[in-house]
């Protein structure tokens, strides 16, 4: 073959791209046993060179191995170079041209021979059908002769050149397995277009052929080959009539989708292939020319840089919502039009971005459910496919045989709430619902989570409770929220609801649309894999409370995280993690429990007290224990996490700390340096806080947060229960942070005031402080600070050397720090302040404390001894 080839005219045009007699000749003794299996081609006439053609056409028919490698190499011969392809050029020269898409020069060959040519005509293609009005437009006979070139090249990618050496490497690394033939290639490369070690090359060469394959869906040849037989049943294409819509995607997919939803009978391997190309149009939005025409403004303002994997139209769809602004009547038909298209709604697949967010989901929660079923051709007011699950179950439970089956009798909504009390039953209880019915109803709830619109239910229960409450409360989500804070005013039927409710939005975090509007740019920063993945149930708030303090933290977020958690709070269900990991230790270790803090209180007690029993066996499992570790660290964070506490320091919050804000611990911080002046009852409080943060530093969240980058230096290796010990005796160092060494002194005074704020003095004394101290013990208040009496009566007999070992090594390390910083001791404070404010107050004022107060008081003896205070059967000398 060599250019300028002459090539008999054919009255049906792109038939004559074989029609070289050479071809029809070794095809007539090669492919002899196809040629009569084939009726089609056995038909044709001899010398019009119409055979080639036809076996091309039926190749993926050919079982004859000479025959198919025949036609295959023969194709590909053709293929390596537009200008071998009869016919083409000729249909083709203007365009070529016009499109300065190469040399049409005879016997020239540049580098836009072997495909580029065709690739260059494709994209031109493609460009004008994008374009309202096109700068450039291709020839209706080159559009015929580009399509069926493309047409032609489905079965094996090798045929497309272009896409082939583009798409080489990609192929080897995603589809190595993959064998060539009937498409499969395509498919496989299709399936990883946005996988991120794609090459742009090939990625671009992929969505140009995906658009042709809109334009006509005899591109795809797998697509064609599987719904040849439903396209001709249901008249979805007319043969031989010119390539009109009736060769569009969208035409062939709305056509069977509409048999589909009349009952009737589409092959699985047709359905398959729809399944592919709906979810296609779905993942990238630049495969419908109707959304680039009529959205290109809303994609430009709202939705810059989330094409991939649906992204842009999910954030399109928000747009619609008002959730991101407003959209344009065109752009909103065209979003309307592809939703039709692709009809996401019949099956999860369908849209990449919802299966890959909710794959974990659907693997555990949702496995028992067969994906793509069809929609229920009864299509009613109500949720189709929840009508199609719960048919049985609300004949059998219900007793009523239909939704629209409305009377005296069964009321409107009556059906779904039946179906809704019979959802949360157990096993023990009976009459359960069938799984598919039970998914069905809680996807439901969901969805009415976001609006108390959307479950009559609610409405009607809690009817009183809104009126109540929440009159103001009116944009959506707010009710609801509103409802949430005021759990437990509200009447019992309400409360349930409710309470139902918020155990579902537990579990997935992403139906608060509020919170999640509010929180995307946290998201994207730190959580994007919980959001994108759903790794976990309640990875995605657990993200959002771990960086609730960030810069890029904004208040309407942390406001949103903190409500849930105060509403998590209010029963231990809301906790979706903690639910799962502690449901059994609850019910053996805490039955009627309800309150999640209590319910952590519990838990907690158990675990300290089999760890210092050193029990062999811990009656709280490890999976519990791993979670209930989560919801201690995250109580420490804010006051109100601690309900308790929070209520018994209210008034003193309001007189000492007003205008300290809540979270990071700073109004826990606050009470403890005004501790003197708290009530009785917060001050007991607060002291038993103080002694569990002692015990266990990590819940110290102040001291964890200021000194979190010293504690990655100098103690990786420590222990929770050590992490304070590690932390003082590398205070002194040289590069300890000045902020952290101020933290650790803080609760080294703290620790000084009461014995029982030092565990390891605790441990190490605990046989000498009964035999010693025994007269302070008596005297001494639950819950309230000795004033360090304990560890002055511990220095006085360390003096006579009557304490044991371990205790003395204590109580010298005790009085080496204290002769470093007076302030930690509490006893010379208390008895000598007098003196170190009128003789010492410049060596007190000193920023680094050294010993200087100490030395001072030895250098004034004579007026030491004015004062006569008692120092423990000590005066105030030095």
């Amino acid at each position: 073959l060599t250019y300028g080839t002459k090539c008999p005219q054919d009255i049906n045009g792109p038939r004559s791209l074989f029609q070289h007699p050479k071809f029809e000749t070794v095809a007539r003794e090669v492919c002899k046993t196809t040629i009569s299996e084939i009726k089609e081609c056995a038909d044709e006439p001899m010398g019009k060179g119409y055979l080639v053609s036809c076996l091309v056409d039926h190749r993926g028919n050919i079982t004859e191995y000479q025959c198919h490698q025949y036609i295959t190499k023969m194709t590909a011969v053709i293929f390596s170079d537009y200008r071998l392809i009869c016919g083409f050029m000729d249909d083709c020269r203007n365009d070529i041209n016009l499109l300065k898409c190469g040399s049409v020069r005879p016997g020239e060959k540049d580098a836009h021979s072997q495909g580029e040519v065709v690739a260059c005509l494709e994209k031109g293609l493609v460009k004008e059908a994008e374009e309202r009005e096109p700068r450039i437009r291709v020839s209706d006979v080159c559009k015929k002769a580009i399509l069926r070139v493309a047409e032609l090249s489905s079965d094996d990618f090798h045929l497309d050149r272009h896409l082939y050496f583009a798409c080489r490497d990609d192929r080897e690394r995603f589809c190595e397995n993959t064998q060539a033939g009937e498409g499969r290639v395509y498919k496989c490369l299709f399936n990883h277009k946005f996988e991120e070690s794609m090459s742009e090359k090939c990625r671009d060469a992929l969505t140009t052929r995906q658009k042709l394959i809109a334009q006509d869906y005899k591109v795809s040849y797998s697509l064609a080959k599987s719904c040849k037989s439903d396209l001709k049943k249901y008249r979805c294409n007319v043969e031989n009539l010119p390539r009109s819509r009736e060769a569009r995607l969208s035409y062939l997919l709305m056509c069977l989708e509409s048999a589909v939803h009349r009952g009737r009978q589409v092959s699985s391997e047709c359905q398959g292939e729809m399944l592919d190309y709906r979810r296609m149009l779905m993942e990238d939005f630049s495969l419908s020319p109707e959304i680039i025409l009529g959205c290109r403004t809303e994609i430009e303002h709202h939705c810059s840089g989330l094409h991939r994997k649906g992204r842009t139209l999910h954030c399109l769809m928000k747009v619609v919502r008002g959730e991101k602004g407003s959209l344009g009547v065109n752009c909103q038909q065209s979003l309307q039009t592809l939703i039709q298209e692709a009809d996401p709604g019949a099956d999860y697949r369908i849209d990449r971005a919802l299966n890959e967010a909710c794959e974990s989901v659907i693997q555990t929660a949702c496995k028992h459910i067969r994906a793509g079923d069809p929609i229920d051709p009864r299509v009613t007011p109500l949720d189709p496919v929840l009508y199609r699950k719960c048919q049985g179950d609300a004949s059998r439970l219900c007793h009523t045989r239909g939704w629209n089956e409305t009377s005296e009798m069964i009321p409107p909504g009556a059906v779904f709430s039946c179906l809704y009390r019979h959802a949360y039953r157990t096993e023990e209880q009976g009459r359960r619902l069938s799984r598919e019915c039970r998914a069905e109803v809680q996807r439901i709830l969901h969805q009415r989570a976001l609006d108390v619109k959307l479950d009559p239910a609610l409405q009607d229960k809690c009817m009183i409770d809104l009126g109540k409450w929440c009159s103001e409360k009116t944009e959506t989500g707010q009710e609801l929220e509103c409802l949430q804070d005021h759990l437990d005013d509200l009447v019992a039927e309400c409360r349930d609801i409710v309470g139902n409710l918020t155990e579902l939005e537990s579990e997935d975090i992403q139906i608060e649309a509020l919170l999640m509007r509010a929180c995307e740019p946290i998201i994207q920063t730190f959580c994007h894999e919980m959001a994108d993945n759903q790794i976990d149930s309640g990875d995605l708030m657990e993200c959002l409370i771990q960086n609730k303090h960030q810069k890029e933290m904004n208040e309407k977020c942390a406001i949103g995280v903190t409500h849930f958690q105060l509403v998590q709070m209010k029963d231990f269900r809301f906790s979706y993690k903690f639910k799962m990991a502690c449901k059994e230790d609850v019910l053996k270790l805490c039955p009627n429990i309800k309150k999640k803090v209590d319910v952590v209180i519990c838990l907690s007690t158990t675990v300290r007290n089999d760890t210092l029993q050193d029990a062999k066996e811990h009656r709280v499992s490890v999976k519990c224990r791993k979670q209930l570790r989560v919801e201690e660290l995250e109580m420490t964070e804010d006051i109100r996490l601690e309900p308790d506490l929070y209520e018994a320091c209210k008034s003193d919050i309001k007189n000492y700390c007003q205008n300290v804000p809540y979270g990071n611990a700073q109004i826990i911080e606050c009470l403890k340096e005004n501790k003197k002046q708290l009530n009785t009852r917060c001050h007991q409080k607060v002291f038993k806080l103080q002694e569990t943060e002692m015990m266990d530093p990590e819940l110290d969240y102040t001291l964890m947060r200021v000194c979190k980058q010293m504690i990655k230096r100098f103690c990786p290796e420590a222990d929770a229960k050590t992490m304070l010990h590690c932390l003082k005796q590398n205070k002194n160092s040289e590069v300890m942070d000045p902020k952290c060494k101020q933290m650790i002194t803080k609760r080294q005074i703290t620790q000084n005031t009461d014995y029982r704020l030092n565990p390891a003095l605790r441990k190490a004394c605990k046989a000498d402080i009964p035999k010693f101290c025994q007269s302070i013990l008596s005297k001494a208040k639950d819950d309230s600070e000795l004033e360090g009496q304990v560890i002055s009566c511990l220095k006085l007999k360390y003096a006579d050397l009557r304490l044991s070992t371990d205790c003395e090594d204590q109580i010298r390390m005790i009085i080496e720090e204290s002769a470093l910083d007076y302030r930690l001791d509490p006893q010379l404070q208390m008895h000598c302040s007098d003196e170190i404010s009128n003789l010492c107050a410049e060596e007190a004022a000193a920023q680094e404390q050294t010993g200087q107060v100490e030395e001072c008081l030895k250098v004034n003896p004579g007026q030491t001894q004015k004062h006569t205070i008692k120092y423990n059967s000590i005066k105030c000398t030095i």
